[in-house]
């Protein structure tokens, strides 16, 4: 039994390794082009296979340190073509490696059996073609449905450890009875070495699945708790707003009222002068815009006033009629987050000038268009599908983006974010 652990080719071996690689590249966001991913692949497929092929005859003490090496060629193919952390990746490069130990154990169990009814090579072709399709097909897909929603799966040190212990206990359950055959554990058959093998990579693989599923329900409702702290905070100062600008509103009135009765009784220049001076100030408290959704004229018109303390210029031209088939919260969230994020960015502009602000409520077709653009003049990166900050804290840091996206979702439309000529674009697209 010292060497049936080489019943499997190391050539199978290293195919395996790889696609269950290739599998968690092609889920996982990219940072080489197309091109360079297919050069690193087959660079992969290539280093992975002449290792374990050239080092099948070694001692069985060079084993383990020979499966680590394998492991860090592993690591170092998806560390070149995934944009993810070192964390991240380490946490796929274990998930990658169990599934690669099981799609090898459970065709050479397959093939072992074939080949004692039928010894040909196609047929051993057939079946290991066969199976590592179906294992990385339902690999692809398993983990696709996982992590659905989300765009970015956040793994810490602690939740990568607790992967790695698992894959080791794991491997070394499976492989036990290769190295010692006297344990309770142990099996001495030859028949039952594989079944046991294949049997517990495949509780393995199904354990950090279920391990894998629970990080992304927590992040899930992570995320949702935040959206929705989000939400109620955008709806909350609209409600201020609504508050604080209808006792303005009536205080206006009176007060035009007031200073048109005493300009019909006075003649005195010096406090006519003192009249025109009050109603100018009157004057900045008018309703600046009115879209024809009063929602939006309130948003806005809260906006303004830090607006004003900042000198930023903005711009509307909007048909808030257009609107009128959503919800309250959902126009405060959407318009709300976006003009907050569109103020912070033109504050950090230096030239006063160029703090510019641009409102669109459109309709074409058949879509509404919401467009909120401002001026910008840093170069735009996007990681996950969401503009990168560049402030320190990065983890609190997008909320109110996803919050947009999670609202127009709900009328199945859809975000996008764009640099066109140093003007930053969000473009909402409902259908109707």
């Amino acid at each position: 039994m010292d060497n049936v652990y080489e019943d499997i080719p190391r050539l199978y071996t290293a195919i395996a390794e790889w696609l269950s690689c290739l599998i968690y590249c092609m889920i996982l966001k990219r940072k080489v082009s197309n091109t360079d991913f297919g050069l690193i692949s087959a660079a992969a497929l290539a280093v992975q296979s002449i290792f374990l092929v050239l080092t099948k005859g070694l001692p069985i003490y060079l084993w383990i340190p020979c499966m680590i090496f394998a492991v860090f060629l592993m690591y170092m193919y998806m560390y070149f073509v995934c944009d993810a952390t070192p964390v991240v990746i380490g946490y796929y490069c274990t998930r990658a490696f169990l599934l690669a130990e099981f799609a090898a154990s459970l065709e050479w169990q397959l093939a072992t059996f074939a080949k004692s009814v039928n010894s040909s090579l196609i047929v051993q072709i057939i079946i290991l073609i066969t199976i590592y399709a179906i294992v990385f097909v339902w690999s692809f897909y398993m983990e696709k449905n996982i992590t659905r929603g989300l765009f970015q799966l956040e793994i810490n040190a602690h939740e990568l450890l607790a992967a790695v212990l698992i894959a080791i206990a794991i491997f070394a359950f499976s492989n036990l009875s290769f190295i010692v055959t006297n344990t309770p554990f142990s099996a001495g058959l030859t028949s039952d070495v594989f079944y046991i093998r294949t049997l517990v990579d495949l509780a393995g693989i199904m354990i950090l699945y279920v391990y894998q599923s629970r990080l992304c329900e927590l992040l899930a409702e992570k995320e949702l708790s935040n959206i929705h702290s989000m939400l109620k905070a955008q709806y909350d100062k609209y409600r201020n707003y609504q508050s604080t600008f209808d006792l303005i509103n009536m205080k206006y009135h009176d007060l035009k009222h007031q200073i048109a009765g005493l300009r019909a009784d006075m003649s005195d220049a010096q406090r006519s002068q003192w009249i025109d001076s009050l109603e100018q100030e009157l004057e900045s408290y008018s309703p600046e815009l009115e879209t024809g959704n009063s929602v939006l004229d309130t948003l806005i018109a809260g906006k303004m006033m830090n607006c004003r303390a900042n000198n930023i210029k903005v711009t509307c031209v909007a048909d808030g009629n257009l609107l009128d088939f959503m919800h309250v919260a959902d126009i405060c969230t959407i318009f709300g987050n976006a003009l907050d994020n569109a103020i912070e960015s033109v504050t950090l502009i230096e030239d006063p000038e160029k703090r510019l602000i641009h409102i669109q409520v459109s309709h074409k077709k058949n879509f509404i268009i919401i467009q909120i653009n401002n001026y910008c003049e840093n170069t735009l990166k996007l990681k996950n599908g969401y503009p990168v900050t560049t402030k320190a804290d990065k983890t609190s840091h997008g909320f109110g983006l996803k919050s947009i996206r999670y609202t127009v979702e709900k009328y199945h439309g859809n975000v996008t974010f764009d640099i066109n000529k140093n003007w930053f674009e969000l473009r909402i697209l409902i259908p109707q």
